[in-house]
């Protein structure tokens, strides 16, 4: 594994800690999810209930 992502980060001309800074930063964590759809579901005028949660997941 260590090898591939030597190789990726060579490809893209960085560093393999740079390379999984990258990759940390874009994801977003459980919690960060879970505020995002709340809100995106206050915005709609939608309650985000536990049933909403799961719906989203499912989708």
């Amino acid at each position: 594994m260590r090898d591939r992502l030597r190789v990726l980060a060579s490809e893209r001309g960085t560093t393999i800690t740079e390379l999984l800074e990258e990759l940390a930063s874009r994801k977003l964590m459980q919690v960060e999810r879970e505020e995002r759809a709340a809100k995106t579901a206050r915005e709609l005028g939608v309650e985000y209930s536990e049933r909403v949660r799961q719906a989203g997941q499912e989708a």
